[in-house]
């Protein structure tokens, strides 16, 4: 197994402060805009850009949730393992807002699908968005494209996408992996 740098803590940052900016451009006030967390790991990058969008760009209050799609997947009944459900946080009206939804890896897209099911549970959004640290562009089951990219990687099927957040692995750093 044998693993190459994608992208470096620094350049996670510099592309995360980009992906602030090109939301502030499009979203201005956020007033009916809301960043929704895929979990589990796009909670990571969801809670990073609203500090950035908060703390650094002085954007006022915006509406963060986790959205758990275990049960919405088409494939949750095909494992032998038991599933382990993920919270869903979504305390705010989600009728008629802008839902911008947030992963760390943008791969087949049948992940964004199940995201797309489960959050009608939750009202109807006047739109619907993606945002993604990496989108593997040559993978897609799914005609699913995002609005958002940090990093495009050209990787083949028995290549993975690692992202580490120092939150949970203690860095921050995008790894291409191959077994």
């Amino acid at each position: 197994m044998s693993q190459k740098v994608l992208l470096t803590a620094q350049e996670v940052t510099i592309i995360l402060h980009r992906l602030a900016c090109q939301l502030i451009e499009k979203h201005s006030d956020f007033s009916n805009t809301i960043l929704v967390g895929i979990q589990p790991r796009g909670v990571f990058l969801a809670e990073r850009l609203k500090r950035i969008l908060e703390q650094e760009y002085k954007t006022p209050a915006i509406a963060l949730g986790y959205l758990d799609i275990t049960f919405f997947r088409d494939d949750f009944r095909r494992t032998d393992k038991p599933l382990e459900a993920n919270k869903t946080k979504i305390n705010f009206i989600v009728e008629n807002k802008k839902v911008i939804f947030i992963d760390d890896v943008l791969y087949t897209g049948r992940s964004i699908r199940s995201a797309l099911t489960a959050i009608q549970s939750f009202g109807r959004p006047s739109v619907i968005e993606l945002l993604v640290l990496v989108d593997r562009r040559f993978s897609r089951h799914l005609p699913i494209q995002p609005d958002y990219r940090g990093r495009q990687v050209d990787a083949i099927n028995n290549e993975k996408v690692k992202v580490s957040w120092k939150e949970q692995e203690g860095e921050d750093g995008v790894y291409l992996i191959t077994s």
